[in-house]
């Protein structure tokens, strides 16, 4: 089979980024032909197809010029269009699969598959087709204010980095693609959900629930032996306030017995270490940067547990399939696709959101679990592997592909 992967940026970035580069090799591995449309970026992997891949823009940036073209690129690129065009006739693929293509590419590339009738499936890697902000969450807390079409909320509250042009940019969009032009509803065949959670809220904002399946995202490693667990907790990931780990560092002075590593970098990494220092837990509480490979996985591995203090409704994080693969219980807030893994008691535990108590009190009862607890993680998720993975994922291609309905 012909597959033409997209996604807007072609390196390791974020969950959806593994998904999109792991499924790409995984799909070549099995025999299939796959080309990729992306966005030139200095980080990206090197690409024979890189020659159809629209510019670079940073929507981070503040210069006047990026401003400039933001809302076209984000509303319609032009430029995606077209090259977009050019390698569907060059590939002439049998199917195309899109991921995050939000802002830097636009959803103006599915004209261009319509007018040629190739089938197109879409990943639901976050929330970003009903929610402009991505996550569900805004001004600390679960949000779904944007239900009926009433974008307008975003900039109500600057759910866009508290930002009014941002916010704006997004309202705007979204009333642009989903009310105005209906682009994705038009545009995709078929969404993939990681998470029932997903698809349940896909279908609060409308979307209909026949043209939306639910595919589990994979484990790419079943630990064969797992590692002899240390006296630590384990949580890595992103360093940002919807992720929640400041609630974890305040349970940790209820909890005697372990300490704490945190992985990761991001924009509350100053704030979380002045917590720490203002609790007097430095000595139990290390912070040890960006993590990635045989390290990260060696950290995984030996922990006593992996948590997940998530305040935002988590879809489907591939930190949590990661660590019960490794044999390492995973405690976590019971939000989001959490809740439809963790098996409270089981392979680890849920707590209330935001609940410190709730969350100390799971902590503290870990020596409950089995002794055998590694074998019990790792059988919660082989079903989830890679393998099986692929071969629902090729079934769904066909499924769109035999559809006899006019698009």
């Amino acid at each position: 089979m012909k597959i033409l992967q997209v996604n807007k940026f072609n390196y390791r970035r974020g969950g959806a980024e593994k998904y999109f580069l792991d499924i790409v090799s995984a799909l070549e591995d099995a025999g299939h032909v796959v080309a990729l449309f992306s966005m030139h970026h200095p980080n990206n992997h090197p690409s024979s197809w890189e020659k159809y891949f629209v510019s670079n823009l940073d929507f981070r940036k503040n210069n006047f010029w990026d401003l400039f073209f933001i809302p076209g690129r984000i509303i319609y690129s032009l430029e995606a269009r077209r090259k977009f065009a050019k390698l569907l006739d060059d590939f002439q693929p049998d199917i195309i699969h899109l991921h995050n293509i939000y802002h830097q590419i636009s959803p103006s590339i599915l004209g261009p598959a319509k007018k040629r009738k190739i089938p197109v499936v879409m990943h639901l890697h976050d929330y970003k087709l009903f929610c402009p902000n991505y996550k569900l969450y805004t001004k600390n807390s679960f949000c779904e204010k944007c239900q009926n079409g009433k974008y307008s909320q975003c900039l109500k509250y600057r759910c866009l980095d508290n930002s009014f042009f941002r916010s704006f940019i997004a309202s705007l969009e979204m009333w642009v693609h989903h009310h105005l032009f209906k682009f994705y509803e038009k545009g995709v065949d078929l969404f993939i959900s990681p998470s029932l959670f997903a698809k349940k809220e896909a279908i609060k904002f409308s979307w209909p629930a026949e043209k939306i399946t639910v595919l589990t995202n994979f484990v790419d490693r079943l630990s064969d032996q797992p590692e002899k667990k240390e006296s630590y907790l384990f949580c890595y990931g992103r360093l940002s306030e919807e992720k929640g780990i400041d609630l974890l560092i305040k349970a940790m002075s209820q909890v005697p017995d372990l300490s704490l590593k945190i992985a990761g970098i991001g924009l509350a990494d100053d704030q979380l270490r002045a917590l720490v220092k203002k609790m007097k837990l430095s000595d139990r509480i290390e912070f040890v940067g960006f993590k990635s490979g045989i390290e990260l996985q060696g950290l995984i591995s030996r922990a006593s547990a992996v948590v997940i203090p998530s305040r935002w409704p988590e879809n489907m994080p591939f930190t949590m399939l990661e660590s019960l693969g490794s044999g390492t219980p995973v405690i976590a807030s019971r939000v989001g696709g959490l809740a439809e893994i963790i098996q409270d008691g089981k392979n680890g535990f849920l707590f209330e959101a935001e609940n410190v108590q709730d969350l100390a009190l799971k902590i503290n009862t870990l020596a409950t679990l089995p002794q055998d607890i590694a074998a019990i993680t790792i059988e919660s998720v082989r079903q989830f592997s890679l393998k099986n993975h692929l071969e629902a994922l090729v079934k769904i291609y066909h499924q769109v592909l035999n559809q006899k309905t006019p698009r």
